[in-house]
């Protein structure tokens, strides 16, 4: 009988997250958010209102809520909980699907910038 996979953790999406928004490790911000989760083992899959959870961890790490890395990071987390197939696409698709779905196409100026930036179009 085959067995079944292993449950995709809290922290094993959000290290996945942080490392598409930060390949080089040099954002500081998501550094702290990627340590508010070091012991989320809890499988994504059973976590209630992971929106709200992520609400008051990012309060922690951009005070004024304008930051559009930790925006990014935020849109790729909750793509990737719901879309946890995707977890080893290419970095840009998942940037560009999670922006599509966190904003529904249309993210704000500064997270459009940062993703042009990046190569990303949405």
């Amino acid at each position: 009988m085959p067995t079944e996979p292993e449950p995709i953790t809290l922290f094993e999406i959000v290290k996945r997250a942080v490392e598409i928004c930060d390949p080089n490790d040099s954002d500081e911000r998501l550094d702290r958010l990627l340590l508010q989760f070091e012991d989320a083992d809890e499988p994504v899959t059973g976590i209630e209102r992971l929106d709200e959870r992520l609400a008051v961890a990012v309060e922690g790490v951009d005070v004024e809520l304008a930051d559009p890395v930790v925006a990014m990071a935020v849109a790729t987390i909750l793509y990737l909980a719901h879309r946890r197939d995707e977890l080893g696409d290419e970095p840009h698709k998942i940037l560009r699907l999670a922006a599509r779905a966190e904003w529904k196409g249309d993210p704000p100026e500064a997270v459009r910038d940062w993703l042009t930036d990046r190569g990303v179009e949405v």
